[in-house]
């Protein structure tokens, strides 16, 4: 893409004072949401010319500021659109939080991870909580009633579980997910996939009682594009929200925006 097609004016004045552009870029897509007076208004996944068609929105909408996580090496002329046209913020362990992270190596905490972090904090202020996404891979992250990130675990999520499975293996197909699979398996299909969604809920479910049995006033949030699978077949009680990353990043502008 030429940077011709970009355009970099600022067009002082334009934008609406209500309206922030929250972007999460995943492994898997680039997806980003308008809030508007504190509600998400529009969702919106980005085409493959991804610095095109934010234009195209910027110019639309005219947000006012907007927060970009990225996990991926996305056009550096992204930002520097964003940068120009709105006040613009690329959220890293240097961001001001509504949590602290007081252990470990905060820089190699992923921009995604601090997002969702920060959701748990604002929706559930003075509780612990597990906050899980399931995409690329299933992450949790611990926050405790003093608002601190202490830790938590990765662990492969399900189409990489779904892929291993058919390129190690000389025989075994590569399948998809389903939120109806039984515990049973029939044929080689529903084998797979009872071992990896039914897994995956066997999982999440475990670490969820192994933190409720250490942590007392305990919240589990679920979130991410896999969570519509894996749902159904949790025995424990979740905050099931598809949008929260979305939801952490907007709480996290409005410390790094005003």
């Amino acid at each position: 893409m030429s940077a011709s097609t970009i355009d970099l004016t600022p067009r002082a004045g334009a934008a609406s004072p209500g309206r922030t552009l929250c972007l999460d870029f995943g492994n898997t897509r680039l997806k980003a949401a308008l809030f508007e007076g504190g509600l998400l208004r529009e969702l919106v996944f980005l085409r493959p010319d991804a610095c095109n068609h934010l234009q195209e929105l910027v110019d639309r909408e005219q947000p006012s500021g907007a927060i970009l996580s990225s996990v991926v090496h996305h056009d550096p002329q992204i930002d520097e659109l964003l940068a120009a046209r709105t006040r613009f913020h690329r959220l890293s362990n240097h961001s001001r939080l509504n949590f602290t992270i007081p252990v470990g190596k905060p820089e190699t905490v992923g921009a995604d991870r601090l997002a969702v972090a920060a959701a748990a904090a604002d929706l559930f202020p003075g509780k612990n909580s597990l906050a899980i996404t399931l995409g690329t891979c299933i992450t949790y992250n611990f926050i405790n009633t003093r608002h601190e990130l202490i830790g938590g675990a990765i662990a492969p999520g399900m189409e990489m579980r779904f892929r291993s499975m058919h390129e190690y293996t000389a025989k075994l197909p590569l399948v998809k997910g389903d939120w109806n699979v039984p515990l049973l398996g029939y044929d080689t299909a529903t084998n797979l996939q009872s071992g990896v969604v039914k897994g995956m809920a066997f999982e999440i479910d475990g670490f969820i009682e192994a933190f409720r049995e250490r942590y007392g006033n305990f919240n589990a949030l679920l979130t991410g594009g896999d969570s519509a699978w894996v749902t159904p077949h949790l025995k424990n009680k979740i905050f099931a929200d598809p949008e929260l990353i979305f939801k952490g990043l907007y709480a996290i502008s409005r410390l790094n925006l005003s």
